[in-house]
């Protein structure tokens, strides 16, 4: 999947439940990087929304998944 570049990212803090969302994650040179597949928030946890297992991230940042049309 690929994902389109168009929507402002917002804080991880206020990401939705309810949605495939573009998550961006700090690498341990402190670069932020956005995860090549979608994800959903769970409560407290983060789940890849393509398997649904648990994966241990802390986002940074958020934005909706959108498919290149």
């Amino acid at each position: 999947m690929t994902h389109i570049l168009s929507v402002e990212w917002l804080p991880a803090s206020i990401a939705p439940t309810d949605d495939d969302l573009e998550v961006c994650v700090m690498d341990y040179d402190g670069i932020v990087l956005a995860l090549p597949y979608p994800c959903h928030k769970k409560g407290a946890e983060w789940v890849d929304a393509s398997n649904k297992k648990h994966i241990d991230i802390q986002p940074t940042l958020w934005r909706k998944w959108a498919e290149s049309r």
